[in-house]
């Protein structure tokens, strides 16, 4: 069992996931790898990353010199491919374009979607974060509690490889003994943030990023995550001993062609496609899950996009891991007499309380660390260092004017010189050109420092997705969703609380911040602009108000599952993508569970 094309596909499977990407790459790793018979459909085309990895151009070698592009947001090295915030022939509707109201919708239609171009951060959900009502009275609790995912935690720190250390934080949870790889030695401008930010009673601490910072333990590790299964066992150690650790010398979002990163390509799908259990059917456009007389699910109907011929798949199980608006998308389109609103939609809550991470930032110059001797700070590209949100006793006391908290991201450093090195230099030298230019260029060249805040978003009723009423359909027939979007006062104040944190920090540090926005909601970034967009299928203990239960099981078809970011009752601002793959895998041992004792 390998890739496959509809004609070549088995008559049924035990179970179809829909999605390549962080759930449907861990969902199938788990199911193939405990001896069930797996399709993966994935509506983008196939992709390698041994091959297609960009390891060690630079700008140079680039067109435009590697810069960002409508079709390239990131630059041109970026490893998502056919993909974007717009998307050719897979247009979205937006009910305003104003700032404030604005959502754009970031895909990546390619194996293993957007786990090719993640920044890697791999922050575990705390104990508040899982019960986030109980504490201050807003949003949602999930029907699980930390101690119920971090088992799971646990695993896929295992299987992916996550550097990092424990640190006892509040509301920041470290990991079993074992769990992490040792992580890498800060740059100059890390620790002299660290330093003037401890000044102001703000915490750094070393970042957790899905990084090889050394090999993985390819002896203890398969035994600890499959017990009792000796094929698996020998599958993964021998895939392990695969992956090279970082040579430290290219972006990670870049990919990886040493497989030094997470990235479902890399990971997920290479051992469970030598288990003979997993087939893949690349540029597979899932619109619809259908239903038997029996009223479970089916299987799925899809466009082969090669062709444009409609197809259907078969399997007891179906498993939804598209990304959260995608799988609200095909839940919300598969209308029948039954569910004339949407399959798995009796409580009217599919496609809503969409959320996605706070973002906002500010950059600045530091004399400090101007005219530094050359050196290759590429390191880890970022998050050596990070900042916990540290402030939760003085938001339970109400102090700071909006519920939840942020983390901080920041780099700086002589990363590899691109066109935007000497780019926008104006607000520091008034202009200049000739000579002097080229010597303010070196002068500045690594003593720029940048702030990103990632805070929560409270769930609301305003953001939500639904199927266009206009009746707009992309280039494959399928309907097409429209966006509303809104935000909270608690989510603009904490976006202007980033804004005088960062100012604050860098004056610290002797620098100049370049521009610090007082006004949270011009501050904050526009609804999907920071790719961490979760809900729309949250799950819950009452039927009447959440589309799954505790294991992703829909409440109303009880062979189909949700195991992506849909599912998420809150967004911590942790980034998602560590907690996406410990509920799929947990998901996923429930499904074997069910499928044993053939409930399934």
């Amino acid at each position: 069992m390998a890739f496959v094309t509809p004609q070549s596909q088995q008559r049924t499977y035990d179970v179809i996931v829909v999605g390549s990407g962080a759930a449907g790459g861990q969902t199938a790793y788990t199911l193939s790898m405990e001896g069930a018979r797996v399709l993966m459909l994935e509506a983008g085309r196939r992709y390698s990353p041994e091959t297609e990895t960009a390891m060690f151009q630079t700008p140079d070698m680039a067109p435009l010199a590697g810069v960002g592009t409508p079709g390239k947001p990131f630059g041109f090295y970026d490893a998502t491919v056919d993909g974007g915030w717009q998307v050719p022939g897979e247009p979205y509707v937006r009910m305003t374009e104003d700032h404030a109201g604005r959502f754009e919708w970031w895909r990546a239609r390619m194996l293993g979607g957007r786990t090719n171009h993640w920044g890697r951060i791999s922050l575990r959900n705390g104990p508040y974060d899982f019960k986030p009502k109980t504490r201050d009275g807003l949003g949602f609790d999930w029907p699980i509690r930390y101690e119920d995912v971090a088992p799971y935690y646990d695993k896929v720190e295992l299987l992916v490889g996550v550097y990092g250390t424990s640190e006892g934080l509040e509301n920041t949870p470290g990991s079993s003994p074992g769990c992490l790889l040792p992580p890498p030695k800060p740059i100059v401008s890390d620790y002299l943030i660290a330093q003037r930010a401890k000044r102001l009673g703000v915490p750094a601490i070393p970042g957790h990023r899905a990084v090889l910072t050394r090999p993985l333990d390819h002896t203890r590790n398969p035994r600890l995550l499959h017990p009792g299964n000796a094929k698996a066992q020998a599958i993964l150690a021998a895939d392990m001993q695969r992956r090279s650790a970082c040579l430290w010398a290219t972006p990670c979002g870049r990919g990886c062609a040493v497989r030094a990163n997470y990235q479902s390509t890399t990971v997920h799908l290479p051992p469970a496609l030598a288990t003979g259990n997993l087939d893949i059917t690349t540029d597979a456009m899932v619109y619809e899950v259908t239903l038997g007389k029996d009223g479970r699910a089916s299987g799925v109907s899809f466009v082969d996009r090669k062709t444009g011929r409609h197809e259907h798949a078969s399997a007891r199980v179906v498993v939804l891991a598209a990304s959260a608006c995608e799988s609200a998308r095909i839940l919300l389109n598969s209308r029948s007499a039954h569910f004339p609103d949407g399959l798995a939609n009796s409580s009217g809550k599919v496609g809503r309380y969409l959320m996605d991470t706070v973002g906002s930032d500010v950059w600045g110059q530091v004399p400090l660390l101007e005219s530094l001797p050359p050196v290759n700070e590429d390191g880890a590209d970022g998050h050596q260092l990070y900042t916990p949100w540290w402030l939760y006793q003085e938001q339970l006391a109400g102090k700071l004017g909006f519920a939840r908290g942020y983390h901080i991201e920041f780099g700086g450093g002589k990363h590899m010189p691109g066109f935007d090195t000497a780019a926008g230099l104006e607000w520091l030298t008034g202009g200049n050109y000739g000579a002097k230019f080229k010597q303010d260029v070196r002068r500045y060249y690594g003593s720029f420092v940048y702030f990103d805040g990632r805070g929560e978003m409270i769930p609301n009723e305003g953001s939500y997705c639904e199927i266009d009423p206009g009746g707009l359909k992309d280039k494959w027939g399928i309907p097409v969703l429209r966006f509303h979007w809104q935000w909270s006062e608690h989510e603009t104040r904490q976006a202007a609380h980033m804004q005088r944190t960062f100012g604050a920090i860098i004056e610290a540090m002797g620098g100049k911040p370049h521009e610090v926005e007082q006004d949270g909601a011009r501050a904050i970034a526009p609804g999907g602009s920071i790719i961490h967009e979760v809900g729309g299928a949250i799950m819950g203990a009452d039927p009447k108000v959440s589309v799954t239960n505790s294991w992703c099981q829909t409440w109303d078809v009880p062979n189909l599952f949700i195991t992506d970011g849909a599912v998420f009752a809150s967004n911590a601002d942790k980034n998602p993508t560590l907690t996406i793959m410990a509920i799929a895998w947990r998901a996923s041992d429930h499904i074997l569970e069910r499928m044993r004792r053939k409930e399934l």
